[in-house]
């Protein structure tokens, strides 16, 4: 089991160039690949796409590229000589306009958008996107990592909670034949209380098994022992379980309503509260399994 919370960085260097990346996802639907890239690194992005789609199955995950040159001499001041005569023709045109004097220095030229500009060398993209792509296996190998000791974390949170739900569900396997007894002791205290005598055997039992019949939940019990232990054996399942859990949630959970409005008794009704929260904490902690 894995969680879609990580992070994870790399860096890889040479031949004058180096790159760094760094990986951040959280939980989604589906995979979400999130990248922006200057125009100059945008030849970057179906190589960045393709590993992380080749690392991870779900999860919205932000990609940061960056590319640095650093060989010696790769970077160099170029002059635009003139853009920085029309400055100073400018300057004393506006002097000889204004009448204010004052001679402009040669920081003050240097200073002008556009006089000096820094470029730097071509940049190599062959060896470029090799060194993206071994920054990028280094830092979704330790996204990878993080999500599993996360997920390490998540699969006993939800082992608490199953257990939690499969105590209460025990309860109210025990409680339900009492509900029916109950009624029917109820039913003979009441017609006692009426002064009603001679009430026929078979039509009382029947009247008991009318009720038994609205009220039985064997089959939703059933049903939801089935999905927890479903939903326990993906707790040691390999790969994308997240959506297989979040359906069973959702079952766990119908069948728990079913419950609640079938059984007619007080102890029942606070059980299955119980229940669902119990539900609603799991489904909480589902959304972050990939």
């Amino acid at each position: 089991m894995r969680s879609m919370t990580g992070y994870g960085s790399g860096r890889a260097a040479g031949d004058g160039w180096e790159v760094t990346a760094d990986v951040k996802t959280v939980n989604h639907r589906f995979l979400d690949i999130s990248l922006r890239l200057p125009r100059n690194l945008a030849f970057l992005e179906p190589l960045a796409r393709e590993k992380l789609a080749a690392g991870l199955k779900r999860g919205h995950a932000d990609i940061f590229l960056n590319v640095r040159n650093t060989a010696e001499g790769a970077q160099e001041v170029q002059t635009d000589l003139h853009l920085a005569r029309e400055y100073t023709w400018a300057a004393e045109v506006l002097a000889g306009e204004t009448g204010i004097t004052g001679k402009m220095s040669i920081a003050d030229l240097m200073g002008m958008e556009g006089v000096l500009t820094l470029a730097e060398r071509e940049m190599d993209e062959e060896k470029v996107s090799a060194l993206c792509a071994e920054a990028l296996e280094e830092a979704i190998r330790q996204v990878r990592a993080m999500r599993e000791q996360e997920g390490g974390f998540l699969r006993e949170d939800l082992r608490e909670h199953l257990t939690a739900a499969a105590q209460l569900r025990e309860q109210i396997m025990e409680r339900a034949p009492e509900v029916v007894a109950e009624y029917r002791d109820r039913l003979e205290a009441r017609l006692a209380q009426l002064g009603v005598s001679g009430v026929d055997p078979q039509r009382l039992a029947q009247e008991v098994a009318l009720m038994a019949d609205r009220c039985a939940i064997d089959e939703e019990l059933s049903r939801l022992g089935s999905h927890i232990t479903q939903m326990t054996q993906y707790l040691e399942a390999e790969g994308e379980i997240g959506k297989k859990m979040d359906f069973l949630i959702q079952e766990m959970n119908r069948e728990a309503n079913t419950i609640g409005s079938k059984a007619s008794d007080a102890r029942i009704a606070q059980q299955v509260v119980d229940l669902k929260s119990e539900i609603e904490k799991l489904r909480e902690q589902i959304q972050n399994v990939e």
